[in-house]
C-alpha cells in the first residue's frame, strides 16, 4: 500500500487525492481544524436533539416519512433503521477503487463540520479505508437523488459491522469479522448520523474525477494516433498550423494541433498530396482531428470546473451551518455533475468514432495511397486488419448507444416526495464502459497506423522520429509488425494496455517533449 497520506480538511479535497486514495491506497487522516469542526457541529446537533421541537434527520423520520417525529429512546434505532433499509442495492459488485473513492468524499463532507457527525465516526471512516476493507457495494440502488443512497447506505453498513466486504486480500467476508481483524469498534450512530452518511453526490463524483483522469490519457493518446494515421496516409501537416488555429481560438484545438505537429516533427512521409495521387486537401476524418479531439478536451476541462466545485463541497441534508441553524436544503441533487457525466459520453463517443474512420481509411486500397489491402502481407491469404476494423466498429457503436444522456431522465420515488432525480450514479456507470472501450478503439488505431508508418518505412520513407519512437515501444510491449496473419487478438490486447497506461505518451514525450 502506498505510504503517501492524504490530509481531510475542512475545505474539501483535490481530484489528485481522490485518485490517490481510490487507486494508489493512500492513507487518510483527520486535520486537527477537521476535528474541531466535527465535535463544534455535533454540539449543536446534540442541542437540537434535547429540544422538544422536531428536526429533519435528527428527530423525525425521512424522506416522505419526515412528518412523524422520533422519541429519545427511537432515535438511536431510527438511524441504524435507515442504514440497513436503504442498503438495498442489487446487480454485480461495484469496482474497489469505485468504493474507495465512495468512502473517502463521504468522508470529506463529513469532516466539513456541515454533517453534525461525531469526531468519533469520521476517525472509523479513515480507519476502514487505511486497513483497506471495502464494503461490498452493488451496480443498481441510486437515482443521484438523494445523492447515491443505496452505494452509501451499504458502506455505512460497514462501519456499523454489518453485511459484507472485501479485505485487503480479496476475500470477502462479513464486515464485523473485517473491522474486529483490524481492531476497528463498530460505531453506534446517534441522531443525525445514518443520515448524514447516506445523503451525497460521491458515488456519481468518484467515477467523475477518475475519468477525466483516464480521459486526459486518451486524449492525449490519440492525438498521437491521428498524427500517425495522418502520416501513414501521406497527409499534409500545414493543416496544424498555429496560425490557423489563432483565428479559430478554442484552447483545446490549438492543444491538439500542437502535440499532432510535434510529433510529426521531421517526417519524411507528410506533404506528398501531388504525388502518384493528388488531392487537393485530406479527409475530415485526418484533416479535422485538432477541431474532434480539441472540442473533447474543453468538454473536459469545464467537467473538471464542476467537479472541481463538488470536491469543495459539502453535500448533505440537513446541514448544520456556522451560525448554528440545522436547514434543508437539496444540495444532494446530482444535476450538476450527471450532466458533465453524460457530456463526457459524448464527446468519448465522437473520438471513438473519428479514430474508427481513420482506421478504416488506412485499411481501404481505394483510400489509402497506396498501402496495401486492410495492411495484409499477401491481401487475399492474408486478411490483414480487416476483423479488427470490425471490432472497433462494434465499440464505436456501442460508444454510441452509451452517449445517450441518463440525465434526461427523471423517474419519481419516495411516495412523489422525490419526484424528479439526476440519474447521475447511471451516468457515471455507463461513462466508466465508454471510458474502457475508447482505451480499445485508440489502441486499434494505434496499431493501424504503427503497422502503416512501418510499410511505409519499407518502401524508403522515413516517419518523424517520435512515430519511431512509438512503433519501438509498442513493439516491445507485445504488439508485433507487419507479417503474415497470426492470432490477432493478443497483439490487440498488448496495444490497449499500452494506450490505457500512458505507455504511448511516455514513448515519444522524449522525442517531442511534454505533450499537454
Amino acid at each position: 500500500m502506498d505510504m503517501h497520506t492524504v490530509v481531510v480538511g475542512t475545505s474539501g479535497t483535490t481530484a489528485e487525492d481522490v485518485v490517490a486514495v481510490a487507486r494508489h491506497g493512500a492513507r487518510v487522516e483527520l486535520s486537527s481544524a477537521a476535528v474541531d469542526a466535527l465535535a463544534a457541529s455535533r454540539l449543536i446537533v446534540d442541542a437540537l436533539a434535547a429540544k422538544p421541537e422536531p428536526v429533519y434527520g435528527v428527530s423525525t423520520g425521512f424522506g416522505a416519512l419526515a412528518s412523524r417525529h422520533i422519541s429519545t429512546e427511537l432515535r438511536a434505532q431510527l438511524q441504524r433503521n435507515i442504514v440497513r433499509s436503504h442498503a438495498a442495492g442489487m446487480g454485480p459488485r461495484v469496482e474497489r477503487e469505485v468504493v474507495r473513492a465512495l468512502m473517502f468524499l463521504r468522508l470529506k463532507t463529513v469532516a466539513s463540520g456541515h454533517t453534525g457527525v461525531r469526531p468519533e465516526v469520521a476517525q472509523t471512516m479513515a480507519d476502514v479505508l487505511n486497513a483497506g476493507i471495502t464494503p461490498v457495494v452493488h451496480e443498481y440502488g441510486s437515482l443521484g437523488c438523494s445523492g447515491d443512497l443505496a452505494p452509501l447506505s451499504h458502506c455505512a453498513l460497514t462501519l456499523m459491522g454489518e453485511g459484507d466486504a472485501e479485505g485487503p486480500d480479496g476475500t470477502v467476508r462479513p464486515a464485523g469479522e473485517l473491522l474486529a481483524a483490524h481492531g476497528i469498534t463498530p460505531v453506534e450512530l446517534r441522531e443525525k448520523e445514518g443520515l448524514a452518511l447516506l445523503n451525497g453526490t460521491d458515488g456519481m463524483l468518484g467515477m467523475l474525477v477518475m475519468a477525466l483522469a483516464d480521459l486526459r490519457t486518451l486524449y492525449t493518446s490519440a492525438d498521437i494516433t491521428a498524427a500517425l494515421s495522418l502520416e501513414a496516409l501521406l497527409g499534409t501537416d500545414k493543416v496544424l498550423a498555429p496560425e490557423l488555429h489563432a483565428i479559430r481560438p478554442h484552447p483545446g484545438q490549438g492543444v491538439s494541433a500542437d502535440n499532432m505537429l510535434r510529433v510529426l516533427a521531421g517526417s519524411g512521409l507528410t506533404g506528398h498530396h501531388q504525388d502518384d495521387a493528388p488531392r487537393v486537401q485530406d479527409a475530415y476524418s485526418v484533416r479535422c482531428a485538432p477541431q474532434v479531439n480539441g472540442a473533447g478536451r474543453d468538454t473536459l476541462d469545464y467537467a473538471a470546473v464542476v467537479a472541481g466545485r463538488e470536491l469543495a463541497s459539502s453535500v448533505d441534508n440537513p446541514v448544520v451551518l456556522p451560525d448554528g441553524r440545522v436547514e434543508s436544503n437539496g444540495n444532494f441533487h446530482g444535476a450538476p455533475v450527471a450532466y458533465v457525466l453524460d457530456f463526457l459520453a459524448i464527446v468519448a463517443a465522437d473520438l471513438g468514432s473519428i479514430c474508427e474512420r481513420r482506421t478504416d481509411r488506412l485499411l481501404d486500397k481505394n483510400r489509402s495511397h497506396g498501402l496495401p489491402p486492410f495492411l495484409a502481407d499477401d491481401a487475399g491469404v492474408d486478411s490483414g486488419l480487416m476483423i479488427a476494423q470490425y471490432t472497433q466498429a462494434a465499440l464505436v457503436s456501442e460508444m454510441k448507444r452509451l452517449a445517450v444522456p441518463a440525465s434526461a431522465d427523471s423517474i419519481p420515488s419516495s411516495a412523489m416526495q422525490e419526484d424528479h432525480v439526476s440519474m447521475g450514479w447511471s451516468a457515471a456507470r455507463k461513462l466508466r464502459t465508454a471510458v474502457d472501450n475508447l482505451a480499445r478503439i485508440v489502441a486499434v488505431e494505434l496499431y493501424a497506423a504503427t503497422r502503416a508508418v512501418e510499410i511505409r518505412a519499407a518502401e524508403g520513407l522515413v516517419p518523424a522520429p517520435a512515430s519511431q519512437a512509438a512503433v519501438a515501444a509498442l513493439r516491445a510491449a507485445g504488439a508485433e509488425g507487419p507479417g503474415p496473419d497470426r492470432f490477432l487478438a493478443p497483439d490487440l490486447a498488448a496495444a490497449d494496455t499500452f494506450v490505457r497506461e500512458g505507455r504511448l505518451v511516455a514513448a515519444v514525450e522524449p522525442v517531442t517533449g511534454p505533450l499537454a
